[in-house]
């Protein structure tokens, strides 16, 4: 047991090593690629401000992962709804409705990619961005509160949205995607909601399903898809803060509840789509903290994962 734990040891050492090189940007690998546009689909975890704000603290920073990404190639990103190619929304789920808030007008990411492909078509510098399953898991866990849904069957609803976003990785490659880069769930039972709820070993689980089913599914695209493992890096930023400058990991640095359903979790929570520099616990230091609300990431947060991003894609391409 002592010398399992120990390689357990080494091997989480090794990826801290590795993930603080991403996060620096130090690669020297060189990108054989130049992007002509990037795309992107998915949920609050890449919305650009469909509805005018972003779910995170909206500061007017480079406050999201897939905007740190184009930025790394000096390539901008913007909602549909303001002219742009993201049509990622917050609350989206990869296939079901209503979304995650009871909403049933919310685009899933299928009728994203739907709209995109009804008028339009990659070339072959394009970059995709895609992630999804964070509204999924939201909408299985208010079911498992309300009683109509069991703990094993919310595990194995989880594993069929896995597959199902993988669905969506294929139909875009068949499309002629040629770069398609996914992002899973990151770990919600790490979330701040999870711990509030009672329910960190649940999330726990169905993320990991989550993104093993994922993973499973699209195993043969290795030259059209790349996996970003948010969970990774998420699980990095709240086991070890520090060592990516943040002071606190357990709690929301945003102080904006929302009266209606907000981000899914219940009424009269904190909703960081809200969220601005005024909105903030007081005296707080919005890059020292992990979570913008309960549930979705920091400014910091997202720019250190969307340069790890970076590093894994001028890897790969």
């Amino acid at each position: 047991m002592a010398a399992n734990w120990m390689r357990r040891t080494a091997l989480v050492a090794a990826c801290a090593s590795a993930a603080l090189l991403a996060a620096c940007g130090s690669s020297t690998t060189e990108s054989a690629i130049t992007p002509d546009r990037f795309i992107a689909f998915g949920d609050a975890y890449s919305d650009l401000g469909q509805k005018g704000s972003r779910y995170t603290v909206n500061n007017g920073s480079v406050n999201n992962w897939t905007l740190q990404l184009a930025s790394h190639y000096q390539k901008t990103l913007a909602p549909v709804s303001s002219g742009g190619l993201s049509y990622a929304q917050g609350n989206a789920r990869i296939s079901a409705q209503p979304d995650a808030a009871g909403d049933a007008s919310t685009p899933t990411i299928t009728a994203q990619i739907d709209s995109f492909l009804a008028g339009k078509t990659f070339g072959a510098n394009d970059i995709v961005l895609l992630n999804g399953g964070i509204s999924d898991l939201i909408a299985g866990m208010a079911a498992v509160r309300a009683g109509t849904l069991s703990s094993t069957d919310f595990v194995a609803q989880a594993r069929l949205n896995g597959q199902a976003l993988a669905a969506q990785v294929r139909r875009l490659v068949a499309a002629g995607a040629p770069h398609v880069v996914v992002s899973g769930t990151y770990d919600l039972g790490k979330t701040p909601w999870a711990t509030a709820i009672g329910q960190t070993a649940l999330l726990n689980e169905a993320s990991s399903r989550f993104n093993e089913a994922l993973l499973v599914a699209i195993n043969d695209l290795g030259s059209n898809a790349l996996y970003v493992d948010a969970a990774y890096y998420v699980n990095l930023y709240t086991s070890a803060p520090g060592v990516y400058s943040f002071t606190n990991a357990t709690s929301p640095v945003c102080t904006s509840v929302d009266p209606g359903p907000g981000i899914g979790i219940g009424a009269s929570q904190i909703n960081s789509a809200l969220c601005t520099s005024n909105t903030l616990v007081a005296g707080a230091n919005v890059d020292q903290y992990v979570f913008a609300d309960s549930v979705y990431l920091s400014p910091s947060a997202h720019r250190q994962l969307g340069t790890y991003a970076y590093d894994r894609l001028r890897a790969r391409w």
